[in-house]
């Protein structure tokens, strides 16, 4: 199975900075894109950020500008950089990744969510 380990998450001034973190592993799978969405109560998940295995990368309309998303060598850990954070981006933050099992089947695997909090 496909596990993701998320971090980074916590409590931030207006106008402050955090990084989150998502790990993936799974014995024999494939990792393709991964990304970030986030959820607030009551609404749909939305895209944040996303980075394809090529190095492809795509931006919610709300964040371009003030996030960065990044990936390590291996392939297997993404990185949002969240800067000038506004009481908006309060969420719930998920990583997710597109991987291929051994079996060659495709599937989208959900990271458990890390709050985030801006407030003063």
């Amino acid at each position: 199975q496909v596990q993701l380990v998320e971090s980074g998450g916590g409590l931030v001034q207006p106008g402050g900075s955090l990084r989150l973190s998502c790990g993936a592993s799974g014995s024999g799978f494939t990792f393709n894109a991964m990304g970030w969405y986030r959820q607030t109560s009551g609404d749909q998940r939305e895209l944040v950020a996303s980075i394809t295995k090529g190095g492809t990368i795509g931006y919610g309309d709300s964040v371009k500008g003030r996030f960065t998303i990044s990936r390590d060598n291996a392939k297997t850990t993404i990185y949002l950089q969240m800067n000038s954070l506004q009481p908006e981006d309060t969420a719930v933050y998920y990583c997710k990744v597109a991987a291929i099992a051994p079996s060659l089947v495709w599937d989208g695997y959900w990271g458990q969510g890390t709050q985030v909090t801006v407030s003063s």
